[in-house]
């Protein structure tokens, strides 16, 4: 059974992920990267319409919450519901604490993919997520063992791929770039099962 975060344990996960994520969006966003999940639609959304990113994040999560609620516990959905609002308002909101004059597209699907894999990683070790097909993948991997990073990665290259009418060749390839860098993190470090306490 794995161990249980104290309240102030989880808070301060919960506040470094959406630091995290929130600047891997903004390298995102700056380099006109699109990425799969409810983030990658959320910045193709807010690239054709009026709407902003933040906008967008949180509304095409609620139906997700719909099925949280029906399989996951009731703390899962409420940090996962604090965590997507926040960062939604720092998305939007990001450019007033941070401005980038030179950004390599490479660069940012690289680092921005680490960053948002590494604030995921920490979400997931503390019953939360993003929201979207986090949640999908979470439970997969909770009732089949489906590995989470796997499944996610598969998930975020189709919306990726679908959604290559929104850029030239080089976006594309930098946004599937971005997507395998976010799940190979998860892949390779979030596998259930394969922490355990070394017996002293």
């Amino acid at each position: 059974m794995q161990p249980s975060h104290v309240w102030h344990e989880d808070l301060f996960a919960l506040l470094s992920s959406v630091a995290l994520i929130s600047l891997g969006i903004v390298l995102f966003k700056q380099a006109g990267i699109v990425v799969g999940g409810t983030v990658g639609v959320a910045l193709l959304l807010q690239k054709v319409t009026d709407w902003s990113f933040g906008t967008w994040f949180f509304v095409v999560n609620i139906p997700f919450y719909a099925m949280a609620l029906r399989n996951m516990s009731k703390s899962f959905v409420l940090k996962t519901m604090l965590v997507v609002g926040s960062v939604a308002l720092c998305g939007d909101h990001m450019d007033r604490l941070l401005a980038i004059s030179t950004l390599q597209p490479v660069y940012a699907a690289v680092v921005g993919g680490l960053l948002i894999g590494i604030g995921l990683m920490i979400l997931f070790r503390h019953k939360a997520s993003m929201g979207g097909f986090n949640i999908l993948c979470l439970w997969l991997q909770e009732r089949y063992r489906y590995p989470v990073g796997k499944t996610q990665m598969l998930l975020d290259c189709g919306v990726v791929l679908s959604s290559s009418f929104a850029g030239n060749g080089l976006t594309l390839l930098v946004s599937v770039l971005a997507s395998v860098v976010i799940n190979l993190v998860l892949t390779l470090n979030h596998k259930p099962g394969r922490y355990r306490p070394v017996a002293s």
